[in-house]
């Protein structure tokens, strides 16, 4: 009878989450996983044949991470949805920093991106529901919004400031709205 598995693929992802946490990607190594978990690598290297195979499993974890601050924020009502999706960036930036860094910040040449998702199919269903825009107007207006969010998570991200959500909220909200006037169908 084989040995029972006592260190299981979760648990060396869940560590390896931890260790990107605390240490930045860059720590992300099998040698600090297994001192994560107060074992040899071996269990690491049982479960996967190499650390880009484990990078791609923490990747995957931290997006579910990041999913549940959308839905976290979207549920909570405080804001209306695209700006819930803004605010949940940017707090993830805040509260997350590394796995933001992860997601948001890392090298992606050589990888294969993705043109359109069904998230950013229903974020411009939302705009153009919300402002009766066209189709292109609407993709134009999400990107402008998209990089302006994406820059204060950064700054958020990387301790360049430390502003209140009030400020946040505010800047996203005239952000929104000078988009809007710029891209909405002139009636």
């Amino acid at each position: 009878m084989p040995p029972k598995v006592k260190i299981t693929k979760s648990d060396i992802i869940n560590a390896a989450v931890e260790v990107v946490r605390r240490q930045g990607s860059a720590a992300l190594n099998a040698r600090t996983v297994a001192g994560h978990l107060n074992c040899s690598t071996q269990p690491i290297f049982s479960n996967y044949h190499s650390m880009e195979e484990l990078k791609a499993d923490v990747i995957r974890a931290a997006e579910t991470l990041h999913q549940q601050f959308i839905r976290q924020e979207t549920e909570r009502g405080k804001y209306p949805p695209y700006k819930a999706i803004g605010i949940a960036y940017v707090r993830f930036a805040k509260e997350e920093r590394e796995l933001f860094k992860l997601l948001f910040m890392r090298d992606r040449s050589g990888e294969k991106m993705q043109d359109s998702t069904e998230e950013t199919e229903a974020l411009i269903g939302i705009i153009r529901k919300n402002t009766g825009m066209t189709k292109e107007d609407a993709c134009l207006f999400h990107l402008g919004m998209w990089v302006y969010v994406h820059g204060i998570a950064t700054m958020v991200a990387t301790s360049y400031l430390e502003w209140d959500w009030e400020l946040i909220s505010k800047m996203l909200t005239d952000a929104y709205e000078g988009m809007k006037l710029r891209y909405a169908k002139k009636g």
